[in-house]
């Protein structure tokens, strides 16, 4: 089955999927934000139509390992897609932390090497993020 992942930021929401064997990571799509109970709508919608068993979340925080201003929007993100997905019957699929301090910073770098424009890079950073938070919860498996 795959899993999916999330860059939960302020306006948008980058999302990035596993194959079926878990091994590689390709971005989807990015979603704009509108409110907090449409937007983790909007993510299971995506968690049944691509039968994930597991959604990543990106844990902002800080280079010291601290809480960053964004982190406990995420949480707050987090608990919703929680309770959203508890109200829908699917409460059994896990939702997991990964550490996403450099995945902004290597998404650019990523795009940057493909010679992507800038404004085609600001089109896509947030799914390109979404991949590098997947492809790390992958390699930690």
């Amino acid at each position: 089955m795959r899993k999916i992942a999330l860059d939960v930021g302020d306006k948008t929401i980058g999302v990035a999927l596993s194959d079926e064997l878990g091994i590689t990571a390709y971005g989807l799509t990015t979603i704009e934000r509108v409110g907090i109970r449409k937007d983790a709508g909007k993510v299971i919608d995506l968690i049944k139509e691509y039968d994930c068993d597991t959604v990543v979340v990106g844990l902002p925080l800080k280079l010291d390992g601290t809480d960053s201003p964004q982190t406990e929007k995420v949480r707050e993100f987090k608990t919703m897609l929680e309770n959203k997905m508890r109200s829908v019957a699917m409460g059994g699929i896990p939702i997991v932390w990964q550490d996403e301090r450099f995945s902004t910073l290597e998404a650019q770098k990523v795009l940057i090497e493909a010679d992507v424009s800038r404004k085609k890079r600001k089109e896509v950073i947030d799914k390109q993020a979404a991949t590098i938070i997947m492809e790390s919860y992958l390699n930690s498996l």
